[in-house]
């Protein structure tokens, strides 16, 4: 969950999510040398007295400014690559659930049951209870198994949106006419809050996102229940 006044990440809540916030912490010490390195550069040909006429053409030079930046760029797109290619990956997933994206509410179907599926709209302000997020919390969670794989079929059925939760790493595009798919897996128990990420009309801010993990036992009953009322 975000605070105020954070500048870094929320905590990583998935497998992919670390991983991203290691690739992040990587590339970022990467540019941080650069630039103090071109900084150094900088200050030191502005202050230097000192003038050297052969620098102008400098076959040695020339072959150390490309090569390095080469190298730079293969040490930041291995891993990247690494990460796209785990996100992608979506190995025998333990439960599907379709997101549906409408103006401004999403709704979600549990495929592998027969009649589980409920809308999910956000909480007004004067209906929130104690300790509730305003703008954040919704009547009806997503409610899926920790330390399960998890596969989101992700569409909509108006206009463009987008089905998102920073901690869990997740982000996919919901259009009209298409279905999307990732995966993810819950590393450990909480709620997990995101919003529309995409410009969807007058209401986008109001179509939040709360995906709760819980241990299997507790889904089990949940699903249980939510069966019963349908």
């Amino acid at each position: 969950m975000a605070h105020p006044t954070q500048l870094g990440f929320q905590d990583a809540a998935s497998p992919v999510m670390e991983e991203l916030l290691h690739f992040h912490d990587h590339a970022l010490m990467i540019v941080f040398l650069i630039s103090t390195l071109v900084l150094y550069i900088i200050i030191a040909m502005v202050s230097t007295k000192l003038t050297n006429k052969y620098i102008l053409d400098s076959q040695e030079i020339e072959i150390v400014w490309t090569i390095l930046p080469a190298v730079i760029l293969v040490l930041i797109a291995l891993p990247s690559l690494r990460i796209l290619y785990l996100m992608d990956e979506i190995n025998d997933p333990h439960l599907t659930i379709k997101a549906m994206g409408h103006q401004w509410y999403w709704s979600y179907e549990y495929t592998d049951y027969e009649d589980l599926g409920f809308d999910s709209y956000m909480v007004p302000t004067q209906d929130l209870a104690p300790g509730q997020f305003r703008l954040l919390e919704t009547d009806h969670r997503m409610v899926v198994p920790m330390e399960s794989p998890i596969r989101i079929l992700v569409s909509a059925e108006d206009v463009l949106h987008s089905w998102a939760v920073p901690s869990l790493g997740m982000k996919m595009d919901a259009v009209p006419g298409r279905l999307n798919q990732t995966a993810f897996i819950a590393s450990r128990p909480g709620l997990f809050y995101g919003q529309c990420s995409e410009i969807c009309g007058a209401n986008h801010s109001f179509m939040p996102i709360v995906v709760e993990a819980v241990p299997l036992e507790h889904f089990e009953n949940w699903s249980s229940l939510m069966l019963e009322d349908a």
